[in-house]
């Protein structure tokens, strides 16, 4: 067993605790650090009160000062907007297809278009708006429901397939598998004959008996020669450009479960000068008609 050490005159009590005979003095704190320790807690609990802090079942305390962050964005928001007022309203009560004439006004809508489509569009198109699989790309001249102006204003404004808006574009493919309405030599056929609108079938025998198939069941939307209908939003299929893809077996999917993409409705979101201003940021990229 270790020897404790021998204690000097004027050392300060120990802890009590010792470890292989080495005892712990039990120094005070500096006078100093232990001053700082206690404004830290007074700090921090004056911060506390006057400030958010502490978390409830619906939200923080708002403190007594009723600051936030979202406060302060909101504020530099209303500033901008006020700024743009002017503006804004001359490209709500515009022609919507006399604007791209108007050299500022149009600047600037194409300007705001383009932060509200990244702010809420590009989630689903891409940042560059040519779309994914399932998603419509905005840069080509291929519009279901139309690529003039008005067009894109519309379907903006009221989305497509969507429950919020009565006047939301819609139409519905039958699922022409899933609901028995062809046995799967006749969706074969059909499948073969949309192909050959646009390249090379898969099986080039069955495409005169699809061509019947589709004369029968499809043409009424999408026209006897498969051209589509904008009205309908049906999809032009001799143009080769294909949302969820031109294969056999993605078409073949298609016909037998169908396709039911959903657009929000924006105008319930968006302000008129922003829904205008992304018809005409999108219609400017290089699709638009």
């Amino acid at each position: 067993m270790s020897k404790a050490p021998q204690r000097q005159k004027g050392d300060p009590e120990t802890t009590g605790h010792s470890w292989d005979g080495i005892e712990e003095f039990n120094n005070p704190l500096p006078r100093w650090w232990l001053w700082t320790f206690y404004v830290c807690i007074i700090w921090a609990i004056a911060y506390s009160i006057a400030y958010p802090a502490w978390p409830g079942i619906k939200g923080a305390t708002t403190g007594l000062l009723g600051w936030s962050t979202r406060g302060d964005v909101q504020v530099e928001i209303d500033a901008v907007n006020e700024a743009n007022a002017a503006i804004n309203a001359e490209l709500v009560s515009a022609e919507l297809t006399e604007i791209p004439a108007n050299p500022e006004l149009n600047t600037y809508a194409v300007s705001a278009g383009g932060a509200v489509f990244k702010t809420w569009c590009a989630q689903c198109h891409g940042s560059g708006a040519a779309g994914a699989k399932g998603y419509p790309n905005l840069l080509d001249d291929d519009w279901l429901w139309g690529g003039s102006i008005e067009d894109i204003h519309t379907t903006i404004s009221h989305g497509v397939r969507n429950e919020d808006d009565a006047d939301a574009r819609y139409s519905a493919m039958p699922a022409f598998g899933r609901d028995e309405l062809l046995v799967e030599d006749e969706i074969d056929q059909v499948t073969n004959f949309v192909m050959s609108l646009s390249g090379t079938p898969q099986d080039a025998a069955m495409v005169d008996a699809g061509a019947v198939v589709f004369a029968d069941n499809c043409a009424a939307c999408h026209m006897e020669a498969g051209t589509g209908d904008r009205a309908q939003g049906a999809p032009n299929l001799t143009d080769a450009i294909w949302l969820y893809g031109g294969d056999f077996n993605t078409i073949k999917e298609t016909v037998t479960n169908a396709r039911f993409g959903v657009m929000p409705a924006w105008g319930l979101r968006l302000s008129e000068d922003q829904i205008r201003a992304a018809a005409l940021y999108v219609h400017q990229l290089g699709g638009g008609e």
